[in-house]
């Protein structure tokens, strides 16, 4: 009786260890090639998880990815929280943060128009929008996991996280170079960068190519569009809750009232505004939650072939290309806004 914990853990570790350990050392081979030949890592990862899509259909690896890609990813979006912080929110004034909020909302609102036009679903339409608008990668697996659940939802998920990854990977490039032409300041242009490239990651190697003010104003700005990452994603699960009918399309599950990762993520950033997080923690749990969802996004890439992203289509793409566009657009309008 006194041992039957452990042989719960061992037939778990046994039952998804395989699966896990694999995306956990894909993850590790993207992260040596983004260090050593300065390639985006969450794109590494989920390329070299395309590439081993054969794990995920039969053999020791199935369950453990599975685990991976879905619990593995909650993890480490909840742990997105403990970034953030009031003193961040009360740092950046409320012309700034009114910016960047309105900015979230237009543009899922934006995305939901255009998919409407070019006749896509809404579940694509607040996948993409929620990505661009957000954080990218990582809001687009959060809310990934509150959408009802259809035949193309991992198809959905994964083109989304390979385009909005690319889309900042060349925004990164591409942005600093148009603030320098509109001849933006230093500020305006962390603002620009914060407010409109989707990975973090990009943001900041953008911000600080620019210069420390750039960057660590990008930084800021950047971490506040991931603070709304909890409250668009109850939204998100509330409103489905309420006004979408069970179809019985894909697993006929609602989803949840409030997600637990969602929970955490709150809780966290409650409990490091008021400054309870102990010091060593507060490097370690950054670190903590870009690992787990550089292996969670391994583990997706593994539940995905390449032929069905490929199936998604042209107008996906635009989809994604347009609200992207119109973020930018919009951030600095309301740059020239203020500045007048």
């Amino acid at each position: 009786m006194p041992f039957q914990p452990f042989n719960r853990l061992s037939a778990f570790v046994s039952v998804h260890g395989p699966g896990f350990a694999m995306s956990a050392v894909t993850a590790a081979a993207a992260q040596f090639l983004s260090e050593h030949y300065g390639a985006p890592a969450m794109l590494m990862a989920l390329l070299l998880g395309i590439a081993f899509h054969f794990l995920s259909e039969e053999g020791a690896c199935v369950p453990g990815i599975a685990f991976t890609s879905r619990t593995v990813l909650r993890i480490g979006v909840a742990l997105l929280g403990a970034r953030i912080s009031v003193d961040l929110l009360i740092g950046l004034g409320p012309k700034l943060i009114s910016l960047v909020v309105a900015g979230v909302i237009l543009t899922i609102l934006f995305g939901l128009i255009c998919a409407q036009l070019l006749g896509r679903g809404w579940r694509f339409a607040l996948l993409t929008g929620g990505a661009v608008a957000i954080c990218g990668a990582s809001a687009a697996m959060a809310i990934a996991a509150v959408l009802p659940k259809n035949q193309h939802s991992e198809r959905n998920l994964i083109f989304t996280v390979l385009s909005v990854t690319v889309m900042s990977t060349l925004a990164m490039i591409a942005y600093p170079v148009i603030a320098a032409r509109l001849g933006l300041s230093d500020l305006a242009t962390g603002v620009f960068l914060g407010g409109t490239i989707h990975d973090v990651a990009q943001v900041i190697g953008a911000g600080f190519s620019v210069s420390d003010e750039a960057g660590q104003t990008a930084t800021l700005v950047k971490l506040i569009r991931v603070t709304m990452l909890a409250p668009v994603v109850l939204v998100f699960s509330l409103v489905i809750r309420a006004y979408v009918p069970d179809d019985g399309v894909g697993d006929g599950k609602r989803p949840p009232l409030m997600p637990f990762f969602v929970l955490m993520f709150l809780l966290l950033a409650a409990v490091n505004s008021f400054g309870l997080i102990p010091a060593a923690l507060q490097s370690l749990l950054p670190d903590l939650s870009r690992w787990a969802l550089l292996i969670s996004i391994a583990a997706v890439g593994m539940k995905t072939s390449l032929k069905t992203i490929l199936d998604v289509g042209g107008q996906a793409m635009f989809l994604i290309v347009v609200e992207t566009a119109f973020l930018a657009v919009f951030i600095l309008c309301g740059i020239a806004h203020f500045a007048s």
